[in-house]
């Protein structure tokens, strides 16, 4: 059942006694590696953030334990990502305390809409379970390969933590004002590195297909392996389609990504002479040269104008 480990978590709570946590430091729990970065720099020594979803775990597929669930009902604030990327949250806020508030931090940015066959049954919202009609649209949820949708999610923490905090509500404007100094400077970086590939030739053979936003704010054309979600795997035909695409646009080179096994990219360069131009980072921060938000947007970046000039 999609939701088991969920209700009985929510079942167990009782089990586990209170986590005793200082007075010092707002609690927030974070569902995503990229928020948990976003809310250090925004919080800074004010807030002590445990992270539930860690580097190298894939999202798609993650579902709290009990012990995650209680971890979150003690915190003040739980950050979230948002549309449709934790299917689970219906049910995890009947679980969360009065005392603490989940911030579905996607609310805030204006989403890109794709087709609804293109999310899985994980990938679904709680309250149609997944289900789509022909015609139907969905939010992509890879919100954060947009640095201005990051610009925004750091507002809407700030203003969080304020209402929780407001005690603190100077250092989390100052830092605030800071981080988005570094996103503006980041920002400006990419558009200068990306002017270097020909926009022709901006084309991203993916192992997903969740580079929307970054195709979008840069022109690229994506061509994914799979869906929006990890777990849709993909068919013979869909494969064949692909690889003649790739001949037909003469693509230079393909992209795997962390998480993910790259066996059938493997056998996409064989058939088509395309090149693999690296590992990106598409759902989440890394251990190493990815464990910031900077450091991701980096590093993918960077591969993909070296592999594509």
């Amino acid at each position: 059942m999609k939701f088991r480990i969920l209700a009985i978590a929510v079942a167990c709570l009782a089990l586990y006694p209170s986590i005793g946590y200082s007075n010092e430091q707002l609690q927030v729990a974070s569902l995503s590696t990229v928020l948990t970065d976003i809310a250090n720099h925004v919080g800074g020594d004010a807030v002590k953030v445990t992270p539930i979803v860690k580097a190298g775990i894939d999202p798609h597929g993650f579902e709290p334990t009990v012990r995650d669930v209680k971890t979150m009902a003690d915190a003040q604030v739980v950050l979230a990502s948002g549309l449709g990327f934790e299917p689970y949250l219906g049910k995890l806020k009947t679980s969360l305390g009065k005392q603490t508030e989940l911030v579905i931090v996607g609310d805030a940015v204006k989403p890109l809409m794709v087709d609804a066959s293109e999310l899985c049954h994980d990938h679904g919202h709680d309250h149609d379970h997944g289900h789509s009609h022909a015609g139907e649209k969905a939010p992509d949820p890879h919100w954060w390969h947009s640095v201005s949708n990051v610009k925004t999610a750091a507002k809407t923490m700030r203003d969080a933590f304020i209402k929780e905090d407001p005690a603190s509500r100077v250092l989390y404007e100052e830092n605030t004002k800071a981080y988005l100094a570094r996103l503006d400077a980041l920002e400006k970086w990419i558009r200068l590195e990306i002017a270097k590939i020909p926009r022709k030739e901006r084309i991203l053979v993916t192992s997903h297909d969740a580079l929307g936003y970054f195709a979008d704010e840069y022109a690229f054309e994506v061509h994914p392996v799979q869906g929006i979600s990890t777990s849709e795997q993909p068919s013979s035909k869909q494969v064949r389609a692909l690889i003649d695409t790739i001949k037909a646009d003469n693509v230079k080179a393909i992209f795997a990504e962390n998480i993910e096994n790259p066996k059938i990219l493997s056998e996409i360069t064989r058939e088509t002479g395309a090149r693999l131009g690296g590992t990106l980072y598409a759902d989440g921060l890394g251990q190493n040269e990815a464990a910031t938000y900077e450091e991701m947007m980096r590093h993918n970046v960077s591969t993909i104008v070296t592999a594509l000039q």
